[in-house]
């Protein structure tokens, strides 16, 4: 995993940007696209990658691992992926009527850091990063999309000797240092098939001539490489050359010129003749000998010269034909070395594309994992459903039976309920009917009471009248 919070000691910035306060950062231009080109921030936006890979991280530190894993290059289009040879008008250029590809994951990352809207601190440790140059370049390129033009500068003044290495190209073929790169993004628009945000011209004119000001510096590897190989005679090795636009030599120097510092570089590279210098040891000695014999030999000494000169025309013809094919080998050894460059390269882009075919790969076996992991739980859920139901089911036919019984028992309970209430009020009633038989056969015993003393009574006030009558009388 990549660790976020290592950092450059030599590259730190200490001094913050002026316009900065605090921990938050300003956004300059429109705060919904990021300034982006209009046809690459939909294509962001429908993208597959960002609506469900990117969707899923929510962090910082998730979303710079993610860069360290999937980011090798940063240009704004996949290879191969958009074709606009050909067309013109409102066909080309940024109206984007079918000219569209397939966007990189470099900026549907750098999309998505816009869409965390980083800190400075973040930010610094984005362009401080030591893991991956990818990391500090996405970082460089949301300052140059969304910091205050004025603030460029400031953001970007203890990087631009920055020597670290990268492959800014889709397929590889264009290795620039971090340091070349802000460079570009000072003083050109143009980035592969987008363009930048506008710097004002006030602004611009003042970046130029700090620019100016501040000429690139050399890289100290460069310099001792071509001081090995003035000095290191006998070794083979090339010079190691940097695949750079801005490496290669100044248009100034003419060919005639590098083309004679490479013969001599030759020549002191393998230095003269192992034969050569054979003869002349031989000459030496064979002097030597002469001196201590101390013979007369003026004839021998014609003799040895006229050898000695026909030995040395000998080498000198010799040394020749193997400087010719010294000079061819080298031909045929820098050919093949190009030919080796162009295969490393094609190898290279051939092995990136692998790596994308394996990770592409990779996410498919880890989608199709997903989605068997997510068949198999709804499998096992829809076996608990259907377990549930099963239960719920019994539960209900059990419930139901318990309610019939009970229904049944009240039913039973109910209907000798029924029959005690019903002998109950048949017996109340009869007792109510043995209650009026009595209390009308008492009302009539005493109306037949009343009814004798009534009779009695007129009987006995008839007889008073007939005595009062005959008393009168």
């Amino acid at each position: 995993m990549a660790n976020v919070g290592n950092q450059l000691p030599t590259q730190a910035v200490s001094k913050p940007a002026p316009g900065k306060h605090g921990n938050v950062l300003p956004l300059w231009g429109n705060e919904k696209t990021m300034n982006l080109n209009p046809m690459i921030l939909t294509n962001v936006l429908s993208s597959p990658y960002f609506k469900v890979q990117l969707y899923e991280l929510k962090t910082y530190h998730e979303v710079v691992d993610e860069i360290y894993f999937k980011v090798t290059h940063v240009e704004p289009w996949e290879k191969g992926s958009r074709k606009t040879a050909g067309q013109t008008g409102m066909c080309g250029g940024v109206r984007g009527v079918g000219t569209g590809g397939i966007v990189s994951t470099a900026f549907c990352l750098l999309y998505k850091l816009f869409t965390l809207k980083l800190t400075r601190k973040q930010l610094m440790g984005l362009i401080t990063h030591t893991d991956s140059p990818y990391i500090r370049a996405l970082g460089f390129m949301y300052i140059r999309y969304t910091q205050p033009p004025a603030d460029l500068i400031d953001w970007y003044d203890g990087f631009l000797d920055d020597e670290e290495e990268l492959d800014v190209k889709a397929g590889g073929g264009c290795v620039m240092t971090i340091g070349e790169m802000l460079r570009s993004f000072l003083t050109k628009l143009e980035w592969f098939s987008t363009l930048f945000p506008r710097i004002p011209v006030p602004v611009q004119k003042n970046i130029d001539t700090q620019m100016k000001a501040r000429p690139r510096k050399v890289a100290q590897k460069e310099t001792q490489e071509e001081e090995a190989s003035f000095t290191e005679p006998g070794k083979q090795g090339e010079r190691r050359h940097s695949r750079s636009p801005r490496r290669t030599p100044s248009p100034r120097r003419s060919p005639k010129r590098s083309r004679s510092r490479s013969h001599h570089r030759e020549r002191d590279r393998h230095g003269p003749s192992f034969d050569r210098e054979l003869e002349r040891e031989r000459d030496r000695q064979r002097k030597e000998k002469d001196g201590r014999d101390g013979r007369d030999g003026r004839d021998r000494d014609r003799d040895r010269g006229e050898r000695g000169d026909r030995e040395r025309r000998r080498s000198r013809s010799a040394d020749r034909n193997q400087e010719r094919r010294e000079r061819r080998r080298s031909r045929s050894g820098s050919r093949e070395r190009r030919s080796e460059r162009r295969e490393k390269q094609r190898d290279g882009g051939e092995d990136k594309s692998r790596r994308k075919d394996r990770d592409h790969h990779k996410d498919r076996g880890t989608e199709r994992e997903r989605s068997r992991d997510k068949k198999s739980r709804g499998e096992a859920d829809e076996r608990r459903h259907k377990d549930d139901r099963e239960r719920h089911r019994d539960e209900r036919k059990a419930k139901r039976s318990s309610r019939s019984r009970s229904r049944e028992r009240r039913h039973k309970s109910g209907g000798e309920e029924k029959s005690r209430k019903r002998e109950r009020s048949h017996s109340r009633e009869r007792d109510r009917d043995r209650d009026g038989e009595q209390r009308s056969h008492k009302r009539s015993r005493s109306k037949e009471r009343s009814h004798h003393q009534r009779e009695s009574s007129n009987d006995h006030s008839k007889h008073n009248e007939r005595r009062r009558s005959q008393s009168t009388e």
